[in-house]
């Protein structure tokens, strides 16, 4: 009898042990339909934290200690069940909290339908959806910056501070990285020839790159995530940056930055929005300055490396026998460097907590969030304090009608499908930014954006051409110039530099090992010469008669002899095939690096300003009467007569406007809400890009002929746009939206 009662027992007990096991693997299956549910189809959808019964209990009703902790009445029992696990049973581990409602909540099935279907509104109007919508947005926004200040600010923002930082270093790298090796690679990809304006534009291209790659890569951020399009965007930069190079053809070089340019668009838009979403409001404005610098560090990196680098051509080598790896190509792999750097550090940083919460993946944004308090803490010396959020409000999402694709389709038209619903996803949320009450904030940042880009990029390409106009005119005035001279059996074996010979004859002479630098022979003739081992730079033999010469490791071909220039019964023998080139024969080279070098060393001291002031004199303040002081210095240009002049008023400038750029970021950063914050901040720094094309092509036609028209010009713009901006609303109270 006993046994017998001891073998029922135990069938009783393993039956309950089946069905408890056989229950939980259900509620597991569950969750995971409805979690898979909400990711795959409900763009930001969002489930509540609380349970019905808690829906008064929130955040808001329990305001924060001193110590950071929480006076709820049941805090004692609600933390043990939220983070200490209840049994092995419940299968709840340390710190998970209920994120995901189960499957019976009545609140989680009030408007949710099965898979794959649209979710109605049919139980309520719509408009008040939006308006608990906007509400629970509201009170996340308020609950997010009081769980920010708990996690503190400390060793987490500093190291993500400095990823980032490397990332928009890159960028500043890329804006000036073509301007600066654009000569050197014409003249070694014998692309020369153009004026100034076919020079604009070519310099141009890399900017139409980033500007459709801003606006791209700016509204993926807001779909997939900041930290993984930054990842992808710095990956495309860097492997085109290096590839550029390594390639021969002018064509390929420019086709290569371009790409690049198109990867790094993505930078700025979502570097400002990642970081500042892991700060409290009080730090916000000031860090994000700080953040700034790292953007005219890569500029001084750039200008730097260009100094240093492209004018010793010594430092070339071959590659075979036809290729020649130049100093300019070693300068373009030296400005990736930054790019690689910040894709290895980024690849050990975390997500947005921030973006997660918005597209409903809260247990992340709170593992996310525990780790930023973790980590902070350990670093204050204080590992034991413990981070005691364990509700998240999470605002309720209008679901939308999602058009779904049979799973038969080949991986080809998925592919395309998906991008095709990637890219309607990203103009409707750009469409969004244009509904009330964002409308007038954005035409407003838009045009201020547009006239900053259109005077600084325009200027930073005026400037330079002017200085070597000057220098060019100063160059040119000191020409000597020799006419019928007659030389016979003279060995010329010395530099002739800057000199104009006309109508002179070379009878029998020897031209051995030496350089011809911006010389020009005009209606002479050359009779039975020899020429060995010659490079001539700027030099031209125009309408002259060469008569039984013989031409021997030199660069003189058809591009040399112009004007009707005879060769009669001579012979060239291994000429130096290419275009040759060397900075050793550039008489402005040093020194035009040296002055790009010091206009972006000018702007550290206004950049160190603008951060320590930006939340003490306010954002508008700051971006209006920079950009006004910016543009009465570009009116005293017109004074300007002298390098010296122009130089120093070229450092005046720069110094004066990054506290504009530093603040414009900053304002367009607070401005936009979370979902919308990358599409916005794109669309205006793709209308910056834009900018930068029609200034670079407009100043850049211009140089040489009037400095009046730039002047008034970049004046006037700049002007306009610091007054639009005193316009734009004050954002240091703003909460992330």
């Amino acid at each position: 009898m006993d046994d017998s009662n001891d073998t029922r027992t135990s069938l009783v007990k393993g039956a309950k042990d089946i069905a408890k096991e056989a229950k939980r693997h259900a509620v597991k299956k569950v969750n995971k339909v409805v979690d898979s549910a909400t990711d795959e189809y409900s763009q930001r959808k969002y489930s509540r934290f609380e349970d019905e019964v808690d829906e008064g209990d929130d955040f808001y009703h329990n305001p924060p200690r001193q110590d950071g902790g929480y006076n709820d009445h049941d805090q004692a029992s609600d933390a043990s069940d939220a983070t200490e696990g209840h049994d092995d049973e419940d299968e709840i581990y340390e710190g998970e909290y209920q994120g995901i409602p189960a499957a019976g909540d009545r609140r989680a099935m009030e408007g949710q339908v099965a898979l794959g279907q649209p979710v109605t509104d049919s139980l309520r109007e719509r408009k008040e959806l939006e308006k608990e919508r906007q509400a629970d947005e509201e009170e996340l926004a308020q609950q997010y910056e009081l769980i920010i200040q708990e996690c503190g600010h400390g060793r987490f923002q500093w190291q993500l501070f400095l990823v980032l930082g490397l990332a928009l270093m890159s960028d500043g790298v890329e804006v000036f990285v073509v301007g600066f090796v654009l000569p050197s690679a014409e003249t070694d990809m014998c692309a020369m020839g153009g004026s100034n304006s076919r020079s604009g534009w070519l310099g141009s291209i890399v900017y139409l790159g980033m500007m459709v790659g801003a606006f791209f890569w700016g509204g993926m951020s807001d779909k997939v995530g900041r930290r993984q399009c930054l990842l992808i965007c710095m990956c495309v930069n860097g492997f085109f940056a290096f590839l550029s190079s390594f390639v021969q053809g002018y064509g390929m070089f420019l086709l290569c930055r371009v790409i690049a340019g198109f990867g790094t668009g993505g930078v700025v838009p979502i570097v400002f929005s990642f970081f500042a979403e892991v700060l409290s409001r009080e730090k916000r404005g000031e860090h994000l300055s700080w953040l700034c610098m790292f953007w005219m560090i890569g500029e001084i990196y750039a200008s730097a490396m260009a100094w240093a680098i492209i004018p010793h051509y010594g430092w070339s080598f071959s590659m075979g026998s036809a290729y020649q790896f130049h100093s300019w190509r070693v300068f373009v792999v030296v400005c990736a460097l930054p790019c690689v750097c910040a894709v290895v550090a980024l690849t050990f940083m975390p997500e947005s907590p921030r973006f997660f919460l918005e597209v409903g993946k809260h247990d992340e944004a709170w593992m996310i969030l525990k780790q930023i308090h973790d980590t902070n803490m350990r670093a204050r010396g204080q590992p034991e304090k413990v981070f005691t959020v364990n509700r998240i409000k999470i605002p309720k999402h209008l679901d939308e009608l999602v058009e779904m694709k049979s799973e038969s389709g080949n991986p080809v038209s998925k592919a395309l499908f998906r991008s095709k619903t990637e890219l309607r996803g990203i103009l409707v949320n750009f469409m969004k930014c244009f509904d009330y009450p964002l409308k007038e904030n954005t035409i407003r940042l838009a045009i201020v954006w547009f006239t900053l880009s259109f005077g600084y990029y325009g200027l930073s390409v005026w400037f330079p051409d002017v200085i070597k106009h000057l220098q060019a005119d100063d160059y040119a005035s000191k020409v000597k110039t020799h006419s019928n001279e007659r030389i016979e059996d003279f060995t010329f074996n010395f530099t002739l530099e800057n000199q104009i010979h006309t109508n002179g004859v070379f009878i029998s002479d020897r031209f051995v090992n030496m350089k011809l630098k911006s010389v020009t022979f005009i209606d002479s003739t050359f009779l039975n010469c020899y020429f060995d081992d010659v490079t001539s730079v700027g030099s031209y033999f125009r309408n002259c008669t060469f008569i039984e010469a013989f031409f021997y490791n030199t660069d003189i071909d058809d591009s040399k002899l112009i004007d009707g220039t005879e060769v009669i019964n001579s012979s060239f023998h291994h000429n130096k095939t290419g275009c040759q080139m060397t900075f050793d024969d550039d008489y402005s080279a040093y020194w035009v690096y040296f002055i790009n070098f010091l206009g972006t060393l000018a702007v550290l001291p206004g950049n160190i300003v603008s951060a320590l002031l930006m939340d003490k004199i306010g954002r508008l303040s700051m971006l209006g009467g920079s950009m006004v002081l910016s543009g009465i210095s570009c009116f005293f240009l017109w004074f300007g007569t002298s390098e010296s002049m122009m130089i120093f008023m070229l450092c005046l400038y720069n110094g004066l406007s990054i506290s504009a750029w530093n603040s414009l970021d900053v304002v367009t950063t607070e401005s936009f809400p979370t979902d919308r914050r990358g599409t916005g901040f794109g669309f205006c720094n793709a209308l910056c890009k834009l900018a930068a094309v029609l200034g670079n092509v407009i100043f850049g036609s211009l140089v040489g002929i009037t400095k009046t028209i730039p002047i008034l010009l970049a004046s006037s713009v700049l002007v306009c746009g610091g007054l639009v901006g005193l316009r734009l609303p004050d954002t240091r109270a703003n909460v992330l939206m």
